[in-house]
């Protein structure tokens, strides 16, 4: 969940924070706005930098890799740049078994056996999502730090049948941002602040705060995620990666510590579209243990790469929001660039309204999170073999351990979720129905209106600074909630920097259209080539 959406759903507060507490890392004026130039960054020659699953492939096909020394190289610089040199803390944990299970998949290589495109490659998954083997499942909570799931989630089980390499877990906002009201995005009580590799005072955002930073950094080939409203577009655009929300449905939340049953979802993070189409493909399935998988029968694919097409943008309408066609000059510049990017590649570019009739559901959403959240947890913990056993258990837990779980901020979302009633009140019942209603019409509605494939714009603004003191504060953009609340997909590509920090482009739609959302965010990518590798520079300040 990225905190940040409410901010600016659901007050002004988003409008007036930034003047008020971003003094504290502003950009200077006359800084260098390059993302590859700066006097207070590292050099960084590590041989696996920006390689892909085919590049990967390839070299342990030819014998220049095999699983194991990819493994091995990639354990090697979390331990070089993640816990110690710029300390990015974007991986709480490392898996045990990480180099004997690539010496099996090796030797089922020698043998002739290739599982497919994942076969030997090292894979982060977010630490919200249950493995059967010697991690734990925490959630970021001290309070789960020896929760070790009887088995894998079914995304991890479906990652181990194709052969990846579970390397360990990423760190994230804790509770996936559903803990305070005055939260940091990247910070949990297990594992500390992840950093942004772009610029190390400012925020890797979140939920999926250490997937998306460790795929920036290029700790690992690509990352699995999980989003309620914005934690895979969020982290993906804020570290210049590509991420895909899946419409609900299409991935299995069965395993994974839930916020919500209407908007959750996991999904891939990686450098670029095809290797984010490939793990969805081998991340969608339908499972008897999350019924709404079910939904996705006949529409659900195991390979989405025929969709990588270079001219895919080609007789395709796209709406623009409108609203974000004005504001900070350095996005608007960014925008209309790669509008003109869209134009050239033969797309249609059409001005819509979407977030100002949305807006309006933003105090609803969070009332739904907030039941979903209570019940969900509940039937989750219940099964677990830690003494926190309940939502109530965990607010206990976390009051008597206050200064290791809350040195920063509290737990007033938890304490609010755990005062309402459950999925049977009429209120939740309501107020469920006119969100989903709501957000569905308005997206189908404008889309049909205007004939159009998708609906863009910048996926959110300029990274914040890390203030562990007053929370997260909004930069004026945030295109997470459309999608989120319908339950419909979104997908984001890097489209360039600010001050050296990244600055995403969404594209989204109606239900299980990714397809189409995959071949427009191909093209658009290919034809921009917007993505930089990080280089860790210190702050945005002059040095």
């Amino acid at each position: 969940m990225n905190r940040r959406v409410f901010i600016k759903n659901t007050s002004l507060a988003g409008f007036i924070l930034p003047t008020i507490l971003a003094s504290s890392c502003q950009s200077s004026s006359t800084q260098n706005k390059s993302a590859t130039k700066s006097t207070n960054s590292e050099a960084d020659d590590f041989e696996l930098n920006e390689v892909t699953i085919a590049g990967l492939q390839q070299k342990m096909q030819d014998g220049t890799y095999t699983s194991r020394s990819i493994t091995q190289l990639y354990l090697d610089r979390i331990k070089a740049i993640d816990q110690a040199g710029p300390h990015l803390r974007s991986v709480i944990e490392v898996n045990p078994d990480a180099l004997a299970v690539a010496d099996a998949l090796d030797q089922e290589r020698k043998n002739g056996k290739i599982r497919g495109p994942l076969h030997g490659i090292p894979v982060l998954i977010k630490d919200n999502i249950d493995t059967g083997d010697k991690m734990a499942t925490s959630a970021g909570s001290i309070a789960l730090a020896e929760n070790h799931a009887a088995k894998d989630a079914f995304v991890a089980a479906r990652l181990r049948e194709a052969g990846a390499v579970i390397l360990g877990k990423t760190n994230l906002s804790e509770w996936a941002n559903f803990r305070s009201t005055r939260s940091a995005s990247g910070w949990s009580s297990r594992g500390g602040q992840t950093k942004n590799p772009y610029v190390l005072d400012r925020s890797p955002c979140g939920s999926s705060s250490g997937s998306g930073v460790a795929v920036a950094a290029n700790l690992c080939a690509v990352a699995v995620g999980t989003e309620t409203d914005g934690s895979i577009v969020c982290p993906a655009a804020i570290n210049s990666a590509v991420g895909i929300k899946p419409t609900v449905g299409l991935v299995s939340r069965s395993g994974i510590i839930p916020i919500s049953k209407t908007q959750d979802t996991a999904g891939p993070i990686a450098r670029t579209v095809r290797d984010a189409a490939i793990l969805l493909g081998v991340l969608t399935g339908t499972d008897s243990a999350d019924a709404v998988t079910q939904e996705s029968t006949g529409k659900a694919l195991k390979d989405y790469t025929p969709y990588l097409d270079a001219n895919g943008l080609q007789g395709k309408r796209i709406g623009i929001e409108k609203s974000y066609l004005t504001g900070h000059e350095d996005v608007t510049a960014l925008l209309k660039k790669a509008i003109e990017v869209l134009k050239s590649k033969g797309a249609t570019i059409v001005e819509v309204e979407i977030l100002s009739k949305m807006r309006e559901l933003g105090n609803d959403e969070y009332k739904v999170l907030q039941y979903e959240f209570k019940d969900g947890l509940n039937k989750y913990l219940a099964q677990t073999k830690g003494p926190v056993k309940s939502l109530k258990d965990l607010i206990a837990f976390n009051k008597q351990n206050e200064a290791k779980a809350m040195p920063y901020f509290k737990q007033e979302t938890l304490e609010s979720s755990e005062a309402l009633g459950d999925l049977t009140s009429k209120d939740y019942k309501e107020t469920v129905t006119k969100n989903l209603t709501t957000a569905r019409h308005v997206i189908q509605s404008v889309m049909e209106k205007n004939n159009l494939q998708a609906i863009s714009g910048p996926t959110y603004g300029p990274s914040w600074c890390i203030d562990l003191v007053n929370g997260d504060y909004n930069t004026g953009y945030s295109l997470s909630s459309p999608a989120a609340i319908s339950g419909f997909p979104h997908v984001t590509v890097p489209m360039g920097f600010v001050d050296g920090l990244p600055i995403g482009l969404s594209f989204f739609g109606s239900a299980y259209t990714e397809p189409e959302l995959i071949k427009l965010a191909f093209a658009y990518e290919q034809a921009s080539k917007a993505r930089v590798i990080p280089t860790f520079k210190k702050s945005t300040n002059p040095v």
